[in-house]
């Protein structure tokens, strides 16, 4: 870190926006633009979303289907670190800064100091946890660029207990892969702590203490998505990249997926490797004496999207063309296919 340059500018951007990867790229648009005696405080939320780390793979972290069940998304970020549920029971806060204002023990104290407002004591724990009642209520992540930095994190205001773990369990139970893994925590609602606490209090302590850490803000905005439009091209190809499926699946580290289901003549177990998100190898074992077609099922599936819409389809297809001499462990690939969520 250099040398410690003065603040004479502050900005606080909340953004009415519940779409990930509008909100994301703001906030890498937000990264590329601050000044060099700028700190920008920027809220935001995110409606039934999975947030996975720079590093992580989607369907190690999550329920795929049930988050599209829901009407979900899955977004990837630029920091590294876990997987994170994000539903309007969850604010999201960024600290932006070029990289010689960083001051963790401010950062943090603009988080602390606004919940202390409120009537909530609360602790910095470990590496990145904001903890009450030694239970996490905000899990905090970091990114630099250059000389530019921002650190970011969740403040679990009333997020769905109910859903939250089933999202964030993931349905492949047998999968190996090179990504960083979440690390489970025991969490708890502020609105717990706080029964008349609302999101609307929240952001008017999370200003109010951010302007004591770094001074009165210069400006205040409120921007929706038509603020994209202003930006420009800047935001257009930031936005398309978070939204784009080469990020948010064909970046992912390559694993090993291992589907398995006995029947009344023995067990298939389908073996896939994937990578970039696509299945590059593909293995049937097998104690059935039922394997006619096994080889060809093997081809055909390489080469598919890890998708199940795009691999029953891809089966179905070829049953219909050529399969009648093989339906039988089309049939079995597919039944085992559709009890597996991804």
């Amino acid at each position: 870190m250099g040398q410690y340059i003065l603040v004479t500018k502050t900005r606080v951007v909340v953004s009415k926006s519940f779409n990930p990867y509008f909100n994301l790229a703001l906030e890498e648009l937000l990264l590329n633009k601050v000044e060099q005696e700028e700190v920008i405080l920027y809220l935001w939320q995110n409606e039934n979303t999975v947030v996975i780390g720079r590093n992580q793979n989607p369907w190690k972290e999550c329920n795929l289907e049930l988050l599209s069940r829901v009407n979900g998304k899955v977004a990837r970020r630029l920091s590294g670190g876990g997987a994170v549920y994000h539903d309007l029971g969850n604010l999201n806060f960024t600290l932006v800064m070029r990289e010689e204002n960083e001051d963790l023990s401010k950062q943090l104290g603009v988080i602390i100091r606004a919940l202390k407002e409120l009537g909530i004591e609360a602790v910095f724990s470990g590496r990145n946890d904001i903890l009450v009642d030694n239970k996490k209520i905000s899990g905090n992540a970091f990114y630099r660029e250059e000389n530019k930095y921002y650190h970011h994190g969740t403040l679990l205001f009333d997020v769905d207990m109910e859903i939250l773990p089933k999202i964030l369990t993931p349905s492949i139970e047998k999968l190996q892969s090179k990504g960083i893994d979440s690390v489970k925590s025991r969490v708890i609602n502020l609105k717990q702590c706080r029964q008349e606490l609302t999101i609307d209090l929240l952001i008017k302590a999370l200003i109010k203490s951010f302007e004591y850490y770094y001074g009165k803000a210069d400006t205040n905005q409120e921007v929706d998505e038509s603020f994209g439009e202003v930006c420009g091209n800047d935001m257009e190809e930031i936005y398309m990249k978070y939204s784009s499926d080469n990020w948010l699946y064909g970046d992912c580290p390559n694993f090993h997926a291992s589907l398995k289901k006995q029947f009344q003549d023995g067990s298939y177990e389908l073996n896939l490797q994937v990578e970039d998100g696509k299945i590059s190898k593909c293995k049937i074992y097998t104690d059935s004496l039922r394997t006619k077609g096994v080889n060809n099922v093997e081809t055909l599936l390489e080469g598919c999207s890890f998708n199940k819409t795009h691999v029953i389809k891809s089966l179905k297809d070829y049953k219909d063309k050529y399969g009648h001499s093989d339906a039988e462990v089309i049939n079995i690939i597919e039944e085992i296919i559709e009890d597996i969520a991804f």
